[in-house]
């Protein structure tokens, strides 16, 4: 977009206020919130050497040509003021009222950490800084959006000027840009800001792809430019010879964009001659009766691609999104053709912005998905995951019976749609019919699927489906299902462990634990030694002031002895010379285990097993197990590398050097001009594989990062 293309290349103080003032009215705000800015960062500059105040004036730009008002420009000017400077938001608040202190704060990051909220197994402060600031950022913005578009506005100017930053942070920048921010303006509809971040940051993040597809277009730009208006004229022609006039209608072209059309060659593992559809038309009427007409008209004529057809106009997408898209041959060439009225077009590239700037009507985008994307019972790096996960979906609209819609995540099961119309029909949820066919509850839904879930009055545990549902909605319910089902076994698991060191019956220890009200602490003992122990002596010392309950025992037998046997650690008063797995489950190093004693055999079983689960509610003998500390754990890495000599070498040097043994190595999937898949399976030491993990991402292009454990583990 020309505008962008200004912006990217102002530099001083001076041009950037001629634009802001170009294009909104300067009140008496808008000038007392630029003179501020100026004021509190006089003297601060951006890594490029401009003034720093440049950035703040260029992000006014960019919200004031969406529409924004007066408190979203004053927002825009002072987003950064409080974060950088020794202006306080208490000033903020004073100077210009509550509405613009409101976004403001929203757009501040959070700088300092609280202790709770660092993850001990987290070395990243980074990572939790960006997530914590992030969440601040939804829960604002569910009360007022606005401080969304200003945000994407600001990630927009960084990204136009990210040429000046180091490498690697122009990278990590881009990364976040293409997963969190372009997902939040296509949701918020607002697709030329999308397009714009997207392509942004895939030239950061693929520079060579990105090269070979722009010079594609240079080196074929005649011939796809006479296919194009020869298409055109021929469209125009039918088009006024079926009844429409000049002023009509309008016709656009385009040849796709880069980030898209990488996107399509990965998918599909073509290269870029090899995609069809290049080539895009977009109609533009006046009301949407003549969208349909357009439509037949183009369908008579052309022969259309039956499976690439969608009408968003009588479906809309979530974000408000309505256009006819259908994909036609002609003459050998295939042609993607947009459909939709002036008023659409406006939403499409304006989004929400667009109900500012023209007044218009048409659908406001549903911002519902602000909502899910609380998860306030997950720690700040799995909310962060969910978070992207949910912004970085492509949808399927499905339906209920009554006809109601539901915009659901590419992939998404049927358990998805239950979560989706409501918490407790997930919960709760027992089989599903689709399209009035007996279906899996996790069966993957199509577009069009009319669903209908049949539930029963107990909540039926699915907490191991937790990798096969594709919404954070459903996967939030099911990890907190989880963890219910988890803490109840620890807690019947954790009274067996004690009633075996005590040689006693299990129910003496239920009625001493709920007496004492241990209850919501007991569980505390399958995985913390010293907790058993402290438990233990307590129970001890109650033998003589609390004889109804225990016998008299020998003191002598109650030590309890730490055992080495193969991968395990075994705490107990017990005689244990072996450990065995049953045939009902094996557990992989990490896995959550419990064990049970037999003679002087343990038993290991992973927590949720099912057998396991039967002999714990009858009471049997139990131990205190866990995984010995040095065991090495193995991963799978898939990996796009480049097609050149010694690049594989030089990644299995980045393993060895992280003290990694590779185990396994195969070539899979295909062989592009741009890279080749290779599948690693490598074994390490390291207790924190996240720095590894990040390192690698870093450098190569990942496709797959994952442990090695089993299907229990989320």
């Amino acid at each position: 977009m020309e505008f962008f293309d200004t912006l990217k290349h102002i530099s001083t103080e001076k041009e950037a206020i001629d634009i802001l003032f170009g294009l909104t009215k300067v009140t008496h705000k808008i000038q007392s919130a630029l003179d501020i800015a100026t004021k509190y960062h006089q003297g601060q500059k951006r890594k490029s050497g401009h003034s720093y105040i440049v950035h703040p004036i260029c992000v006014a730009c960019i919200v004031a040509f969406y529409g924004g008002d007066e408190a979203m420009i004053c927002s825009s000017l002072l987003h950064d003021v409080v974060e950088d400077t020794m202006c306080d938001i208490e000033v903020v608040k004073r100077e210009f009222g509550d509405d613009v202190a409101v976004l403001v704060d929203a757009l501040t990051k959070i700088v300092e950490i609280r202790k709770e909220e660092l993850s001990p197994n987290h070395p990243s402060q980074k990572l939790v800084t960006s997530a914590l600031s992030f969440r601040k950022m939804l829960v604002a913005a569910i009360r007022d959006p606005r401080a969304l578009v200003i945000k994407i506005s600001d990630r927009l100017h960084n990204m136009l000027t990210l040429e000046a930053l180091p490498h690697e942070k122009q990278i990590r920048i881009s990364e976040e840009t293409l997963v969190v921010y372009a997902p939040i303006a296509h949701r918020l509809g607002i697709s030329s800001i999308k397009n714009e971040l997207e392509d942004k940051g895939f030239h950061y993040i693929f520079p060579q792809e990105y090269e070979k597809i722009q010079n594609y277009f240079k080196e074929n730009k005649q011939s796809l430019t006479l296919r194009l208006n020869h298409f055109i004229d021929k469209l125009t022609g039918m088009l006024l010879s079926n009844g429409f006039s000049d002023s009509d209608f309008l016709i656009e072209s385009r040849v796709k964009r880069p980030y898209s059309i990488y996107l399509k060659m990965q998918r599909k593992g073509v290269s870029i001659d090899e995609i069809l559809d290049l080539l895009a038309v977009r109609v533009i009427v006046k009301n949407p009766i003549e969208c349909y007409k357009v439509l037949g008209i183009i369908h008579l004529d052309f022969k259309p691609i039956v499976s690439r057809f969608k009408d968003y106009i009588a479906l809309p997408k979530e974000n408000g999104y309505q256009t006819i898209h259908t994909t036609i041959f002609d003459e050998s060439s295939v042609y993607e053709i947009q459909i939709r009225t002036f008023d659409m077009h406006r939403s499409a590239e304006y989004g929400i912005a667009a109900h500012w700037k023209y007044k218009s009507g048409g659908i406001v985008p549903s911002l519902e998905w602000l909502n899910n994307l609380q998860y306030q019972n997950n720690t700040i790096e799995e909310f962060y995951e969910l978070a992207k996960n949910d912004l970085y979906q492509e949808d399927i609209i499905v339906f209920s019976p009554a006809g109601d819609t539901y915009s659901l995540p590419l992939g998404a099961v049927a358990l998805d749609f239950a979560y989706a119309v409501h918490s407790e029909l997930g919960n709760n949820a027992k089989e599903a019919y689709i399209n009035n066919q007996k279906a899996s509850l996790l069966q993957t839904l199509k577009s069009g699927d009319i669903v209908r879930i049949v539930a029963v009055e107990q909540s039926v545990p699915k907490c191991t489906w937790v990798d096969a549902v594709k919404t954070s909605k459903a996967k939030s319910h099911l990890r907190l299902q989880r963890q219910n089902q988890i803490r109840e076994i620890e807690r019947k698991s954790a009274i067996n462990i004690l009633a075996t060191i005590f040689s006693k019956n299990y129910k003496i220890f239920e009625r001493y634990i709920s007496m004492k009200g241990l209850d919501n602490s007991i569980y505390r003992a399958t995985k913390d030694i010293g907790f058993l122990q402290e438990l233990k002596n307590k129970i001890k010392q109650s033998f003589n002031t609390e004889s109804s309950f225990f016998a008299k025992i020998r003191m002598n037998m109650l030590k309890i002895r730490e055992i080495d046997l193969e991968n395990f650690v075994i705490y107990t008063n017990r005689n244990v010379n072996e450990v065995l797995f049953d045939y009902c489950c094996h557990p992989k190093y990490g896995d959550e285990i419990l064990a049970i004693i037999n003679g002087q055999k343990a038993f290991v079983h992973h927590k949720l097993c099912d057998k396991l689960n039967e002999e714990i509610n009858q009471g049997i003998p139990m131990v205190f197990v866990e995984w010995a500390k040095k065991i090495k754990k193995a991963f799978k890495v898939i990996v796009a590398l480049e097609d050149k000599k010694g690049t594989l070498a030089n990644f299995l040097i980045t393993l060895a050097k992280n003290d990694c043994n590779v185990i396994g190595l195969s070539y899979s999937g295909y062989k592009s001009q741009f890279s080749t898949h290779c599948e690693i399976l490598f074994e390490t030491g390291l207790k924190d594989i996240k720095p590894l993990k990040e390192s690698i991402i870093r450098k190569y292009k990942v496709i797959e990062f994952t442990s090695l454990k089993d299907a229990y583990q989320n």
